[in-house]
């Protein structure tokens, strides 16, 4: 058992062995008395400091120099002093380093689980002790972190994998689909997914729906026509079909300065297209033709049914009032110049516009224009999902409707 108390003659010995040896170490004469070395240093200097036994020489055996009198510290003191300097300046010089390598990739998004994963990438140069200090994150944390590593690629490869099914179902559609309608289709296709979840993924992937273009006014009021009141007071909901239509005129924008004109004629019960027509010209016969075109999609009459629009000139014509009597239609029209009271019908038309073009500020000519439309169109009833339908197409919507209807 090491001793606490040492009588005087054994600390005046060992102090005279320390003084009689100088080539030894204090380190290793400690070590051989079993004490401490702090200790065996305490007693040599203060019987320096007493005058006795004389002064150790510096310089090892048969140097000839002494250490000048007073409490001066031996080599192997400074030797331990420089030591410890050596290893603070070393740990000094890593911790730079490692806040160099730290600095980049935490220059953006300084995230806590970037500093754990840096912690995971120089474990094996640095040490999870030091890298958590220096990067103050606690080690129980960064272990916790470690643990869940299974878990998180298990994750990331779910991600990638919807990833993948969102750019299909986004490419199908031509690239129009938003999170949204991303979501109910693959609910659709049997997936429980969060649209929350499907928002991020498609984020983060780039994968992105086509936003609305800045809208053009395109219509043209009548001075002279007679007043019509507006039924739908921007209520565009009908509780069934075939009882409330809204219909809008909307250019489409060829090659060398041209356009085509569309007229359209939206149920809004289904936000099904239920009739439209396309030309090179806005007369009243566009209108008519759409209009018409309805009322054969619906049986041959629009009996009762409210045709909304505005007060664009051929709408407040007399040969269509005369199409609007002759299949049962009551017109209605908005306020002259206020856009919000037709919404329904301009929202369609901008909806076509936009993931038809997609971008681009014209078609190369006619013939490829009319093919778009068209082929939008039938994907519109057919295919498309709809918000205001729960995410269903207009036509699927419409089935689903009657069956409802017939059970019941």
């Amino acid at each position: 058992m090491v001793m606490k108390n040492y009588p005087p003659e054994f600390k005046a010995d060992a102090v005279a062995l320390v003084l009689s040896r100088p080539d030894r170490t204090i380190t290793s004469i400690a070590r051989d008395l079993g004490v401490s070395r702090e200790t065996l240093r305490v007693w040599v200097r203060a019987a320096q400091a007493r005058g006795e036994g004389g002064q150790r020489p510096a310089g090892g055996a048969g140097t000839g120099k002494n250490i000048s009198a007073g409490p001066v510290p031996s080599d192997d003191v400074l030797q331990e002093e420089n030591k410890q300097l050596r290893a603070r300046i070393r740990e000094l010089e890593q911790e730079r380093d490692i806040l160099r390598k730290a600095a980049k990739p935490f220059r953006d998004r300084d995230k806590l689980v970037n500093r754990f994963q840096f912690v995971e990438d120089h474990k094996a140069l640095y040490g999870v002790k030091r890298l958590c200090r220096v990067l103050q994150v606690s080690r129980s944390g960064f272990y916790r972190w470690l643990k869940g590593a299974a878990a998180r690629l298990a994750r990331r490869q779910a991600d990638e994998q919807l990833a993948e099914q969102a750019r299909r179902i986004h490419v199908e559609h031509d690239g129009t689909y938003g999170s949204p309608r991303v979501t109910a289709a693959l609910r659709a296709a049997g997936m429980k997914v969060n649209h929350k979840r499907v928002e991020r993924v498609m984020r983060e992937h780039g994968i992105v729906g086509l936003r609305l273009r800045k809208k053009v006014r395109t219509t043209i009021p009548e001075p002279d026509a007679a007043p019509v009141p507006d039924l739908l007071q921007r209520d565009f909901t009908a509780e069934r079909p075939n009882t409330r239509y809204v219909g809008d005129i909307t250019y489409l924008p060829v090659g060398g300065g041209r356009f085509l004109y569309l007229a359209t004629v939206v149920d809004l019960w289904s936000r099904r297209l239920v009739g439209w027509s396309i030309a090179d010209h806005m007369r009243t016969e566009l209108v008519v033709d759409a209009l018409q075109a309805a009322a054969r999609t619906r049986g041959g009459r629009l009996d009762g049914a409210v045709f909304h629009s505005d007060n664009g000139a051929q709408y407040c014509s007399r040969e269509f009032a005369r199409t609007c009597h002759r299949l049962g239609v009551t017109r209605s029209r908005g306020a002259v110049g206020i856009s919000a009271d037709n919404a329904a019908a301009e929202s369609f038309n901008a909806s076509l516009k936009r993931e038809t073009l997609q971008g681009a500020h014209r078609w190369p000519d006619a013939r490829t224009a009319r093919l778009a439309v068209f082929r939008w169109i039938t994907r519109y009833n057919t295919i498309r999902r709809h918000s205001r339908l729960g995410q269903l197409s207009p036509i699927d919507y419409e089935k689903t409707a009657d069956n409802l209807e017939s059970a019941a």
